[in-house]
């Protein structure tokens, strides 16, 4: 099989470790293989292929999407390296509110599955950062939410000595408590 999968400290999420084949020339492996993942409880359809961009210091998130529009990702790192966080927000699990934090690079090729119900964010550790994301569902802007990333409830221990660098829309998010509990899975 050309990917191992572990169950973090939140069992739904799952890292993905694919097989990589390198010799001289390069390396190839395969990224996704649905008979894989779904023999490995990640039975999702992925709709929408994301690319983004960030330098170092950016952070992105808390970003989830209310119900009914919940997207599950599978994200990974294809260029420099990212801490990536999802944090349990669906409203009847007994994990509301934890986290799961990875560390994905251009190195280690590690992908995170995070399915529907989560909030998901990161941060770039390294000067130049591209993370590749696939999604259960188109983008929706009238779903768009988000938690502020410093919300102390949670106390994500976001692993850097550093002011992040932020956009409008994530300086000014809503924490946790604050958050309509009926959009939540």
């Amino acid at each position: 099989m050309p990917f191992e999968f572990e169950r973090q400290n939140i069992e739904d999420v799952i890292l993905v470790k694919p097989k990589v084949f390198g010799d001289n020339r390069g390396f190839f492996m395969e990224t996704y293989k649905k008979s894989d993942f779904v023999a490995n409880g990640i039975d999702v359809e992925f709709t929408q292929d994301n690319h983004s961009k960030s330098t170092k210091g950016v952070l992105r998130g808390l970003h989830y999407q209310a119900k009914p529009y919940g997207q599950a990702k599978l994200v990974r790192c294809s260029k420099g390296r990212i801490y990536d966080v999802a944090v349990d927000i669906r409203k009847n699990s007994k994990t509301f509110g934890q986290y799961v934090k990875i560390e994905l690079s251009e190195d280690n090729k590690n992908m995170l599955y995070i399915p529907a119900g989560f909030a998901h964010g990161f941060v770039a550790l390294s000067d130049e950062v591209e993370i590749i994301y696939k999604t259960s569902g188109e983008y929706a802007p009238q779903a768009d939410r988000g938690i502020l990333w410093c919300d102390k409830e949670i106390n994500i221990d976001w692993g850097i000595d550093f002011e992040p660098i932020l956009s409008d829309k994530d300086k000014y998010q809503s924490e946790l408590s604050g958050i309509n509990k009926e959009e939540l899975y």
